[in-house]
């Protein structure tokens, strides 16, 4: 365990959701929900507003409307996300070369390694500063935990939302882990919980007082080690930058089973385009397709199948998840479909298995469509177009996301608060502006078309000499659990 808390872990505040709120000045301050708006969708984000009436992500959509049935309910805008979570992480960058990313939202700091904390004073001090400077890039907010490991620098963030920092110092750990539920360790989930409270053990305390060796014999040499350690404080985790990602892949879940063979076909051709499109933003390519299958009775089926070279042609994915396919019954229907890459690579060889009569591929991908979004038209005829049993009001939830950007040419910049009935209802507001008007249009109208996220912050302070040099104050030492909330 590290003599000094220079270990950060920062993660933004109710992430989706308030940039939702920092987007839509008319939300600020009113319930917010984010995820999958259908019948079988679940909660990704929810507002601090929204979580006073019990809403929590992975939640069921339905129930969160119960518990919340006056929420903004807002289908994801990834390309929103990952252009401030790039921002986000630029500014971590600049701390220390040691930056592990778990999520666009979270993350691990080793300020140690990067000379700009080596003691409680200077670590406090920089955590402050990245606090300030997120706010004043993104127009978010986040919090920040100090300590000497991962684990208690990921407890000590947790303790100090929303919107505050929590620093641990050495010496401490086991007075502040003592009466803290053991889900609170890494590695202990509900069934493992469940083991240890058959066996009366509740809190933290509970394990380390239980001793190693009882916690071997409950839970085997490897887990109750880890565990019994980490009851104790102790924690060796490095900060791991640039952990490499295995695979790309993409899956929607759908709001009625599909029946129709042609249309499984054209939604797993369209998801092997959005996994081409992720897997070229990355530089990568990849030498394995693999096809997800989930069915009516919520078997899942995976098949891959391993080309010859890597590769990061969407036609060459295309075919691949679509032989893969042929191999699936899909009779009784499909709730899920996937379609990802593993066996990545930095570099693409020539074409090996869909040599087509004519030239390759000549138009770059169209942009990525997550899931909620207007779907990429295909190429084929129009036997792959939209399936003719979906009606106008689902094609226009389809292509009018709650939520989403809009524009149009007298009102300007919007987003989209609902559509139905042929009908899609806008509000015209932007980050920076007051909370603006609503007005409807039909579905086709010809002045209004979908737009790409305005920045939530539009002349954002320049941090790039930040930080200039190792923060000075480092007299007076803190006590111990110091914190700073607003």
């Amino acid at each position: 365990m590290r003599a000094a808390p220079t270990i950060l872990h920062l993660d933004m505040d109710a992430f989706y959701a308030s940039a939702e709120q920092a987007a839509k000045p008319s939300l600020r301050g009113k319930p917010v929900v984010v995820g999958g708006l259908g019948p079988r969708g679940v909660v990704a984000t929810a507002s601090y507003e929204a979580r006073r009436f019990g809403v929590h992500s992975a939640m069921p959509m339905a129930q969160a409307r119960r518990l919340a049935p006056n929420a903004a309910y807002l289908v994801p805008r990834f390309t929103l996300y990952r252009t401030v979570s790039d921002q986000v992480m630029e500014l971590l960058g600049r701390l220390s070369p040691l930056v592990e990313p778990l999520s666009l939202d979270e993350a691990f700091v080793d300020l140690e390694a990067g000379g700009t904390a080596d003691d409680t004073a200077s670590a406090m001090e920089i955590g402050e500063q990245l606090r300030e400077a997120i706010e004043a890039v993104t127009g978010l907010s986040g919090s920040v935990g100090l300590a000497g490991s991962k684990m208690l620098a990921k407890i000590a963030s947790e303790e100090a939302k929303p919107n505050g920092i929590l620093l641990i110092e050495p010496g401490t750990e086991r007075a502040l882990l003592a009466p803290m539920p053991v889900r609170t360790l890494p590695g202990v989930g509900p069934a493992t919980a469940d083991h240890l409270r058959r066996a009366g053990m509740t809190t933290i305390s509970d394990l380390a007082e239980a001793g190693e060796a009882e916690l071997v014999r409950l839970l085997g040499k490897a887990h109750g080690s880890s565990l019994h350690r980490m009851a104790s404080g102790y924690d060796d985790r490095p900060v791991v930058a640039e952990r490499d990602a295995k695979s790309v892949s993409v899956e929607d879940t759908f709001d009625t089973d599909l029946h129709d063979r042609v249309r499984v076909r054209t939604e797993v051709e369209r998801l092997a385009d959005r996994c081409v499109h992720r897997l070229r933003a990355a530089g990568r390519s990849g030498r394995t397709v693999v096809l997800k299958v989930r069915r009516y009775d919520f078997s899942t089926l995976t098949r891959s199948e391993t080309l010859r070279g890597p590769t990061d042609d969407p036609r060459v994915v295309r075919e691949a998840a679509a032989r893969l396919l042929e191999a699936v019954d899909t009779t009784g229907g499909v709730r899920l479909l996937g379609v990802g890459v593993t066996g990545l690579a930095d570099f693409t060889q020539e074409d090996l298995f869909a040599q087509a009569a004519g030239e390759r591929l000549a138009a770059e991908l169209p942009e990525a469509v997550e899931p909620g979004a207007h779907p990429v038209a295909d190429e084929a005829g129009p036997q792959d177009g939209e399936p003719a049993q979906e009606t106008a009001e689902q094609l226009a939830a389809r292509r009018w996301p709650a939520g989403h950007d809009v524009r149009h040419d007298t009102y300007g910049h919007g987003w989209v608060q609902g559509s139905g009935v042929g009908r899609v209802t806008v509000r015209f507001e932007e980050p920076e502006s007051e909370p603006g008007r609503v007005r409807t249009f039909r579905i086709d109208d010809p002045e209004l078309q979908p737009a790409d996220p305005l920045p939530l912050v539009r002349n954002p302070v320049d941090y790039s000499s930040w930080p200039a040099s190792l923060p000075k104050s480092r007299s007076g030492a803190l006590s111990p659990g110091t914190e700073s909330r607003p």
